[in-house]
């Protein structure tokens, strides 16, 4: 199994729309290559989550990106799945409601928030530089250099029936046509925001998982990886994937 030397600063980015199995699929890959997970999602959701403890319009961008700027964001990596410490206390399952999950576009969509975001992301990377990072701007905006860049992309209508399973098992009902709506309208509004748009990052590789299942979306993205990676990546026969098949909440 080839993992990153130990001693390379290495970043890996997955760019998408929602439902693609972003957080899943950067999660596996990380745990394969040996690096550590940065779930942006999970720290828009982390965002949405105190806008709406604290009383907050989600659409006010200017008293959410202050929010922003006063938390500590962080993730317990000892932890699988890695773990959000939001002033060092974990936000949980909290970020995955409906609640939040309506509250993030109006969070994500506004450029101050943006902003203060890919400040804290650029903080943890400067400090942990060897990352597998998923999002929707993290290879065109928050690392534009980045060793690796992945774009994963899928239909709507499988999408918004992998998310709707998801929420299932976390015991959420809802519907495959009210999770389609949200879909399609988050993919509007990322795309056509002027502030970190959804866009292919110059470079990256793109991934229709569409009819593809998550093992051999996993494998696809090691084999990319491994191209472009070159000599950062060195062989360690002890490095097994074993366990890797934690299912964890998907992009924000």
């Amino acid at each position: 199994m080839s993992v990153v030397a130990a001693t390379a600063a290495f970043i890996v980015t997955i760019d998408g729309p929602a439902g693609t199995g972003k957080s899943t699929v950067a999660h596996r890959l990380a745990k394969r290559l040996g690096l550590e997970f940065l779930d942006t999602g999970a720290m828009y959701r982390a965002a949405a989550l105190s806008a709406l403890e604290q009383g907050i319009d989600p659409a006010d961008g200017p008293r959410v990106a202050e929010l922003v700027r006063d938390m500590e964001l962080r993730f317990d990596w000892t932890r699988d799945p890695p773990d959000l410490l939001v002033d060092g206390r974990s936000v949980g399952e909290r970020i995955r409601t409906q609640e939040v999950t309506r509250a993030v576009s109006a969070v994500a969509s506004n450029a101050s928030v943006r902003a203060a975001m890919v400040d804290a992301q650029r903080t943890i990377a400067a400090l942990h530089p060897r990352l597998v990072t998923e999002g929707r701007d993290q290879g065109s905006v928050v690392f534009p250099d980045a060793d690796v860049r992945i774009y994963l992309d899928a239909h709507p209508e499988v999408r918004a029936r992998r998310r709707v399973e998801q929420l299932r098992v976390k015991g959420i009902e809802t519907t495959e046509s009210e999770v389609l709506a949200q879909i399609i309208e988050r993919d509007r509004i990322d795309s056509t925001r002027r502030d970190g748009p959804l866009v292919r990052p110059t470079g990256a590789d793109i991934v229709d998982t569409s009819s593809i299942d998550i093992d051999d979306v996993i494998d696809r993205l090691e084999e990319i990886v491994r191209k472009r990676a070159g000599r950062a990546l060195v062989e360690s026969a002890q490095h097994r994937d074993d366990g890797d098949a934690c299912v964890v909440g998907d992009d924000a």
